[in-house]
């Protein structure tokens, strides 16, 4: 199964390169991620649950990043093991380049295998559960990069929603520095 997509992030491509590295951020944006620890440069471990068609299951998986060039591409390399589910492994080749407007171009390509039981439900709900999968991890990694969307701001502290409205939305890396 292969998928190509691509989404436009309204930020700095340093900052997306920063997102695409940082554990915090791809646990909040990988659907059912459980919990993420490791770095770049050693791997991510992850624990993700899904259920795929009728198949629950817990995915204990490794993810290395290989082909850096920062901050421009990389690739993506994963496997994870979900007992007597099966096994899902692929990898993702993410590149990035920037926007006439100063935001960044996030393209990417995505290669997946299931076996197991998994590759017992067909490749039609396969295609599609990876599809709503991929979808929806580069859906929240652009809101989390991004900041929350206009329209959907906090209330702020004192319970006046117009301070809060007036102050421009932060993207991960502004909250993060605090500023």
């Amino acid at each position: 199964m292969e998928l190509t997509g691509s989404r436009e992030i309204a930020a700095p491509r340093a900052e997306v390169w920063a997102a695409l590295l940082d554990p915090e951020v791809l646990k909040a944006c990988v659907p059912g991620c459980q919990e993420m620890s490791g770095s770049p440069e050693e791997g991510f471990e992850a624990t993700v649950t899904q259920k795929v068609g009728p198949v629950r299951a817990t995915f204990k998986g490794a993810v290395t990043l290989e082909d850096m060039v920062e901050p421009e591409s990389l690739t993506l390399t994963g496997e994870g093991k979900g007992g007597a589910a099966g096994f899902a492994k692929g990898g993702a080749r993410v590149r990035l380049s920037d926007t006439e407007d100063g935001g960044t171009l996030l393209d990417y390509d995505v290669e997946a295998k299931v076996g197991g039981k998994l590759a017992q439900l067909g490749s039609r709900i396969i295609d599609g559960f990876a599809k709503k999968m991929a979808d929806q991890f580069f859906t929240s990694f652009k809101d989390a990069v991004e900041g929350p969307a206009e329209g959907a701001q906090p209330e702020a502290e004192d319970g006046n929603a117009e301070d809060a409205g007036s102050e421009k939305k932060k993207g991960w890396f502004k909250r993060a520095l605090g500023s």
